[in-house]
């Protein structure tokens, strides 16, 4: 598979993941975090998904299209092992969905990532929540679910937090 039918194999996969999921969040109280806002694309799909709520974005600089960039009182400016513990403090487990869609081509670098990431999202991350993941994220309480319908086993990960 080339590198670009991967890419698209992967937005593909994170669409239907968001869109089978939103039944499930519209019922649930809480915001939703964007870790990794990249040019906005995630972002302005989760806003077009879930008007009026609250949608909380980090990023460690801003690229994004103009139309893209969520309000400076919404944006976590900074490297997200800093970023999401600032955000924690002030916001706490309250996520109704995190949706994180960091790293790089390096697989090692990754897994070192997910080591981190998965404890740093849980403060985050409401009981009775969802967390999607472009990489397998190892957290005690949260549940691993299957993909959806149509969506590649181990192309994008689905976790309801108990």
């Amino acid at each position: 598979m080339s590198r670009l039918d991967s890419f698209i194999a992967r937005m593909k996969a994170q669409r239907d993941c968001l869109n089978f999921l939103q039944p499930e969040i519209d019922r649930l109280p809480g915001p939703i975090f964007e870790v990794g806002l990249g040019n906005g694309r995630t972002y302005d799909h989760l806003r077009t998904l879930f008007p009026g709520r609250d949608i909380y974005v980090f990023e460690r600089q801003v690229a994004a299209h103009p139309d893209c960039i969520p309000p400076e009182d919404h944006l976590f400016l900074g490297e997200a092992r800093e970023s999401i513990p600032r955000a924690a403090a002030r916001l706490g487990a309250t996520a109704a969905l995190i949706h994180t869609d960091l790293g790089t081509g390096d697989h090692a670098a990754n897994v070192a990532m997910g080591e981190w990431l998965g404890p740093a999202l849980d403060a985050l991350a409401a009981s009775g929540g969802y967390v999607l993941a472009n990489q397998s994220l190892k957290v005690p309480r949260w549940e691993r679910l299957p993909e959806p319908p149509g969506v590649p086993a181990d192309r994008y990960f689905l976790y309801r937090v108990r």
